[in-house]
C-alpha cells in the first residue's frame, strides 16, 4: 500500500474544512501552527499541516498522485496574498512534521510502525514539489 498524506482522519478533517471554505486562511492556520512549534508537534496538527502543504504544492502546479481530484479546481482558484510566503511556510511545516525543528509525534508514530523511511520519502518528495519552479 502506498503511503500518502491524505490517508488519515486528521488530514480528512482538514480537507473537508478546506472543501467547505477553500481559502488561504484555512491553510495559514494549520501551517503556522506546525511551522512555529518549538516544543512538541502533536500528531493531529502535523497531519493537518502535511495535508495543507499538499494543497500548496498542488496550487503551485505539483499535486501528489493521490491528491483528491475534487479539490483541484478550488486549489487552482486560491487567492493567495503572498505567493512566496505560503510555499516557504509549507516547507517549514513539513520540516516540523519530520522532527527537524521540534519533536514530532507523527514522526515517532511512523518510526514505531517500521515505515519511517517510506514516510520520510513521501515528505522529501513533498518538499521537492514545494520547491519546484
Amino acid at each position: 500500500m502506498a503511503l500518502h498524506n491524505f490517508d488519515n482522519d486528521d488530514a480528512a478533517d482538514f480537507l473537508a474544512d478546506f472543501a467547505d471554505d477553500p481559502s488561504e486562511v484555512q491553510l495559514l492556520e494549520v501551517l503556522v501552527t506546525a511551522a512555529e512549534e518549538e516544543g512538541y508537534l502533536e500528531r493531529d496538527a502535523a497531519a493537518a499541516a502535511l495535508a495543507a502543504a499538499e494543497i500548496v504544492a498542488a496550487w503551485r502546479g505539483s499535486p501528489a498522485p493521490a491528491f483528491p481530484p475534487e479539490l483541484l479546481a478550488p486549489t487552482d482558484e486560491l487567492d493567495v496574498s503572498d505567493e512566496d510566503e505560503l510555499p516557504d511556510l509549507a516547507r517549514r511545516a513539513v520540516q516540523a512534521a519530520l522532527g527537524q525543528s521540534a519533536k514530532s509525534e507523527l514522526q515517532e508514530l511512523w518510526q514505531a510502525s517500521g515505515q519511517l523511511a517510506q514516510w520520510r520519502a513521501v515528505q522529501q518528495d513533498l518538499l521537492q514539489r514545494l520547491s519546484a519552479e
